[in-house]
């Protein structure tokens, strides 16, 4: 079994540094090192979610997800090292393009800010905290390195929009407020595609995306506006309604009802699709641009890259 002792150190030294420069409370090393024995030694395994698997018939409680894809447990050593990097609440913004600004050139340079966050690639895992990025309902772009410049080409004319959230090393996103942002611009001039409702839920399909190489894979989405549960539900014949997730796996659908990550397994080796709705309390499609999307994935069993060695358990955060 591999070791991550090291890539562990660079996120705890870059937090720390952080964490002088605010003139925050200083974290020892000792009682990081204390906190990774801790997790590591003593955590155990975390539940998975109760899921609603059909929701042709609602139920009033959630049932377990049956059939070829099932829900599991994350990965243990993620969850460890999630408890460290959680020290972290980062504050995403997007500086340009502006607020409705209008482009003449099919080309678009975006400058993005996070404060409270280090963001890196480590050279020998190519794992590292970092942006997701994303471009109308495209698949994210990945960003370590806010000094490099980043563009996007041949863009077409009309409305287009940005969101960006932080992420972990995984790629599972920061869910704490300031963590997400996004910027509405146009090409040449407006045009209703790509326009969001600035005030609608919105939906952002994060994970999965491209390919892997071992199981549990992360479902993971970004939701903004969307009103807490116990409001949603205190009157029945108020205007504010209820929202749920429907997913959809190779035609295997299941609703769930609770904004962080599951873990799936029984992907099938090659490709698989995966679909993510957000859908009233009736199962009615939320309206707004990019409530509703598909990818298609790569599964590969037997990957040798450093996610595919966590998620199997094959690199430790110990000595």
């Amino acid at each position: 079994m591999g070791t991550i002792k090291g890539f562990i150190r660079k996120v705890v030294e870059r937090w720390r540094r952080i964490v002088v420069q605010a003139v925050a409370q200083v974290v020892t090393l000792g009682a990081i090192a204390l906190l990774v024995f801790a997790t590591t030694s003593c955590a155990k395994p975390v539940q998975p979610t109760e899921l609603i698997s059909d929701f042709s018939e609602p139920t009033p409680q959630p049932n377990r997800l049956t059939g070829q894809i099932a829900e599991v447990s994350p990965p243990e050593t993620l969850e460890s090292l999630k408890q460290i990097i959680d020290a972290y609440t980062p504050q995403v913004r997007i500086l340009s393009p502006r607020p409705g600004e209008v482009l003449d050139d099919t080309s678009a340079t975006v400058r993005l800010q996070v404060r409270g966050l280090p963001l890196f690639k480590d050279d020998t895992y190519e794992l590292g905290p970092h942006l997701h990025l994303f471009l109308d309902n495209e698949p994210y772009k990945a960003v370590y390195d806010l000094a490099e410049p980043i563009t996007f080409e041949n863009l077409s004319p009309g409305t287009h929009t940005l969101r960006v959230f932080a992420s972990r090393p995984w790629h599972e996103s920061f869910k704490n407020q300031g963590a997400f942002d996004q910027r509405t611009f146009h090409v040449v001039a407006p045009t209703p595609q790509n326009q969001l409702n600035a005030s609608a839920p919105l939906l952002t399909y994060s994970r999965p995306q491209g390919t892997y190489g071992a199981e549990p894979i992360m479902l993971d989405f970004y939701l903004t506006n969307a009103p807490l549960h116990m409001s949603a539900q205190a009157e029945a014949n108020d205007d504010l309604h209820d929202w749920r997730i429907r997913c959809t796996v190779n035609d295997q659908s299941f609703v769930f009802d609770q904004w962080q990550p599951i873990w799936l397994k029984g992907f099938k080796p090659g490709r698989n699709w995966v679909q993510l709705e957000l859908i009233d309390e009736s199962g009615n499609p939320i309206d707004n641009r990019f409530n509703n999307t598909v990818r298609i994935i790569d599964y590969q069993p037997g990957g040798d890259d450093a996610l595919s060695r966590l998620v199997r358990g094959e690199l430790s955060l110990k000595e």
